[in-house]
């Protein structure tokens, strides 16, 4: 049951649920945990914890296999997963939920199955420019082994794709377009439901990698009529190792089985074709992550139980207020635009210091964040950067954690990755 958080504005949500969360009041070094991280993975709040363990005190079994109460027990919970994530994404059936490790194992099932499927040798895929290489590097591969093409769409100098460059793209070879609903490491939301109307007007469908978009804002898949979305659990303050691929019931009950094995089959005989049961069990070879499921659902009622209303207000109060206070620090540039439409991340650089020296030093008063390249080196390189100082905000954080933050890089100077490694790069 949800037990909704009491928040009128967007600044309270922060104060409102910090004692929510755990890992928030140990310390590090003798400081209190500053985590400003969120877009790498959230904390879990004290109703994922609870549900983790109940499940494993009280109802761990094997789902699916055994016809007894615990078992399926288990998988009454297993399958009550499913469809609170369906009623997440306003997904119209069940089905179209399939259980995977995270957005990385969905963006390769895919590429792996459906992009066998339709593309083949002078086909060509389309990409975006921005991103990360769980949505990039599965195609890049797929179009390796089929002698396709990858069209990538550039990225303009405020680090968004234009859509006119991504309707320019659509071409009569193209099978497939794959595109990030928001940047992982500026925060850009791409116009996805304008973009998947111009690749449908084409033929083309089209995978979203929601990752950095389910933890921010409601998303409807229906709405989108986005032929596939995929995101992870432990970015939206669920267990890590559970993650969602939704799929058009029809498109999914086409695809072969990604990996054959327990749980994915009617009968085998040696001497016989196999058959496969219906997706999504022929999807989820092996023992699933029920728990991982189980703690998912916590933590999407525990977000619906906070409010999306509140959770925008409470992005747009962190973000804004990050962008003005980092822009009043000397040297130091906020890059593109975050605060048009605030997903929690604001990337940064400060000139004449290594991202990796900034992020050492922040460490060091307590404050972790992300620097580097995000996993998204093509990115960086199109904008003309080493990397950024990526500051992404969760449900907990709040405005006088900017202001530390703020303080703390008042201080800082150069230190030796500036010195003595001042063009590496890694992460």
């Amino acid at each position: 049951m949800n037990r909704a958080v009491p928040v009128e504005a967007g600044p309270a949500v922060g104060r409102a649920v910090r004692d929510r969360f755990p890992i928030l009041e140990t310390r590090r070094g003798g400081l209190p945990l500053t985590y400003l991280d969120n877009a790498a993975t959230t904390q879990k709040p004290r109703e994922v914890v609870d549900a983790l363990v109940d499940y494993y005190s009280r109802a761990n079994s094997n789902v699916g296999r055994g016809y007894y109460s615990l078992s399926l027990a288990a998988t009454e919970l297993y399958e009550g997963a499913r469809d609170r994530v369906r009623r997440a994404l306003n997904a119209e059936h069940p089905d179209e939920v399939v259980f995977t490790q995270g957005t990385t194992a969905a963006t390769n099932l895919l590429a792996d199955t459906f992009g066998r499927r339709v593309v083949g040798e002078g086909d060509q895929v389309v990409v975006s420019g921005m991103e990360h290489n769980s949505n990039l590097l599965p195609w890049r591969r797929l179009c390796e082994q089929r002698g396709a093409e990858l069209v990538v769409v550039p990225v303009n100098g405020r680090g968004h794709v234009d859509e006119a460059d991504f309707r320019a793209a659509l071409g009569p070879r193209v099978r497939l377009a794959a595109v990030a609903h928001v940047s992982n490491v500026l925060g850009t939301v791409n116009p996805v439901r304008a973009m998947i109307a111009d690749a449908h007007r084409h033929g083309v469908p089209v995978v979203v990698d929601g990752a950095q978009a389910v933890p921010h804002r409601p998303v409807d898949v229906r709405e989108l009529d986005a032929d596939f979305y995929c995101f992870s659990g432990h970015k939206v303050y669920g267990p890590m190792g559970v993650g969602v691929l939704y799929g058009k019931r029809d498109l999914l009950a086409d695809l072969p089985p990604y990996q054959v094995g327990g749980g994915t089959v009617k009968g085998v005989a040696h001497d016989a074709p196999v058959r496969h049961v219906p997706v999504p069990a022929r999807m989820e070879a092996g023992t699933p992550d029920v728990a991982g499921a189980v703690g998912l659902v916590a933590a999407l009622d525990f977000l619906e139980g906070i409010g999306w209303d509140a959770v925008r207000r409470h992005d747009a109060e962190l973000v804004g207020h990050a962008v003005r206070a980092l822009g009043g620090v000397e040297g130091v540039r906020v890059v593109g635009d975050p605060a048009a439409d605030p997903s929690g991340i604001v990337s940064i650089v400060v000139d004449g210091v290594h991202p990796y020296d900034v992020g050492g030093h922040l460490d060091r008063h307590g404050i972790a964040v992300r620097s580097g390249v995000h996993c998204a080196s093509t990115f960086l390189d199109d904008l003309g950067l080493l990397g950024t100082v990526r500051v992404s905000f969760g449900v907990y954080n709040t405005v006088e954690e900017i202001d530390l933050l703020v303080r703390a890089l008042g201080t800082l100077r150069p230190g030796s990755w500036t010195a003595d490694h001042p063009t590496t790069r890694f992460l």
